[in-house]
């Protein structure tokens, strides 16, 4: 789905939406303290976020794991799998696509070995017997079947909790105050415009997403299948690239070939590139690949090491 304008604000919709949005923060309560998770062998960390839509957890997943990488440990991530037709299953790039497997998990596999489950206790059963010695979920802070050692809440900086609703009223799939007990540490995309940051108490750790700009600025077509496309156009904007025309669809969507047909008839026609992003071209079948770019990302954080030394002092 496409994030509702009426998030941003106090809206009536908001409001004659609240009822239902109490109802869903109720359930959300109840399967958190009524099902017991599985107890792994090895360390989780858990990326999660309470907003709907994109915030930065892949980006951030992926930045985790190199740090882990790199201090020798064997990370795994552990993945929903949204979209996917496959359950409990690790990965193969070579036989499986983002149809097999979700958006997300194809992107993670390209860094670490990643298992896809609903279950997420199951997931890690399967990485464990595969030779993890850490695990990274992206996304499950509100999935009860995988205890965490140490979790972490996501927040955009621009955006912060916008009317700070629970769906469907607003973006928040938990109360801020309840997902705030849980959670361990935040991670701060940007600069804290909403001043978000006066209502945590958790330690904050501030990243920025560093843009890996290979192509020269022009003008140019641009999609994006995410949370908050206009995110990924602002990060074509900040490159210098001059977007003709932007087309946003759904989170997570699956692209038909006419879909993709149309999108090159239209920049064939003013001769301009299409930009998009790293999930939404993982999705993009290999004969159409050529006429699409891909505007890559990362997280990096302020203080990477001070990062460290917390994650090191919750999965000891």
């Amino acid at each position: 789905m496409l994030t509702p304008k009426y998030w941003q604000t106090d809206h009536f919709i908001s409001k004659i939406l609240t009822p239902i949005g109490l109802i869903y923060g109720l359930a959300t309560k109840i399967r958190l303290q009524t099902r017991k998770g599985y107890q792994a062998r090895i360390p989780v960390i858990c990326i999660g976020n309470i907003t709907a839509g994109g915030v930065g957890k892949t980006p951030v997943s992926i930045a985790i794991a190199k740090m882990l990488q790199s201090k020798g440990m064997n990370p795994f991530f552990i993945s929903r799998g949204y979209g996917g037709k496959l359950n409990g299953v690790l990965v193969d790039l070579k036989t499986m696509t983002a149809i097999d497997v979700g958006d997300e998990p194809i992107m993670l596999a390209t860094i670490a070995p990643t298992v896809v489950a609903s279950d997420r206790g199951y997931a890690a059963q399967i990485a464990e017997k595969n030779g993890a010695d850490i695990l990274i979920m992206d996304d499950g802070f509100q999935n009860p079947t995988l205890k965490k050692d140490i979790s972490f809440l996501v927040f955009n900086g621009e955006m912060g909790i916008l009317n700070g609703k629970i769906i469907p009223a607003g973006p928040m799939r938990e109360s801020l105050k309840s997902g705030l007990k849980r959670a361990d540490g935040v991670i701060m995309i940007g600069d804290d415009k909403t001043n978000l940051s006066l209502q945590i108490t958790k330690p904050i750790f501030e990243a920025q997403i560093k843009e890996r700009q290979t192509d020269k600025p022009q003008r140019v077509i641009a999609f994006a299948g995410i949370g908050y496309p206009q995110k990924f156009y602002n990060s074509l904007m900040k490159c210098g690239f001059t977007i003709e025309k932007a087309y946003d669809f759904p989170d997570h969507h699956f692209y038909q070939k006419e879909e993709l047909k149309t999108l090159i008839k239209k920049a064939q026609k003013r001769k301009l590139p299409i930009y998009t992003t790293l999930k939404d071209y993982v999705k993009i079948p290999d004969k159409f690949k050529e006429h699409f770019n891909v505007l890559h990302i990362d997280a990096v954080f302020d203080d990477a090491e001070g990062l460290w030394d917390f994650i090191k002092s919750k999965i000891k």
